[in-house]
């Protein structure tokens, strides 16, 4: 036998038994690596998720602002009715911009909705005030108010005479408010 060969031997067969022994703590550290990696991926992932959403949510928010913005513009005193009435029509393109989705192709927002209104006249204030039901008479001037009252000193403990001139401008009010003045 040589010598070279039997200390080769040695040498590896040293080699061999060091392995076997790392080699467990090797592989538990790549275990755990590994699951520290899917954590972090799957972390990861939903923060890509959340941030998608935070972003569809910021995007519909500004359409919506968008909308009730040109809806309030044309006039539109009814703007809750009128945004559900044309919500699903307008649409995102793929470079950002709101468009109404119509027979022919892509139409502008502004200009979309300003043919909504003028076709739907309803959702704009009345341009005659009254209707059915209203008189022929004059509506009756203001009457001129016999003092302010201050509402901080409203309580039980004014005078009789206060507390009547309170209840006659409440009165007032409430008579102007019922006839639209």
């Amino acid at each position: 036998m040589d010598v070279e060969t039997i200390v080769q031997q040695a040498i590896d067969e040293y080699m061999r038994k060091d392995s076997a022994r790392r080699e467990p703590a090797y592989k538990t550290e790549l275990q755990e690596e590994k699951r520290r990696r899917e954590q972090l991926e799957k972390r990861m992932n939903e923060l890509v998720e959340e941030n998608k959403r935070s972003r569809a949510m910021a995007e519909e928010a500004q359409r919506n602002s968008t909308i009730r913005t040109e809806l309030q513009k044309l006039g539109v005193v009814k703007v809750d009715l009128a945004y559900k009435a044309v919500q699903d029509g307008i649409v995102r393109t793929d470079d950002g911009r709101l468009v109404a989705r119509g027979d022919n192709g892509d139409v502008p927002v502004g200009d979309y909705l300003a043919g909504f209104v003028q076709e739907n006249p309803e959702f704009l204030p009345a341009r005659i005030p009254g209707g059915t039901g209203m008189t022929g008479t004059q509506k009756a001037a203001p009457q001129a108010s016999t003092g302010a009252i201050d509402i901080d000193k409203i309580g039980p403990s004014m005078s009789k005479e206060d507390l009547e001139r309170v209840r006659q401008e409440i009165l007032r009010v409430a008579n102007q408010s019922l006839r639209g003045v």
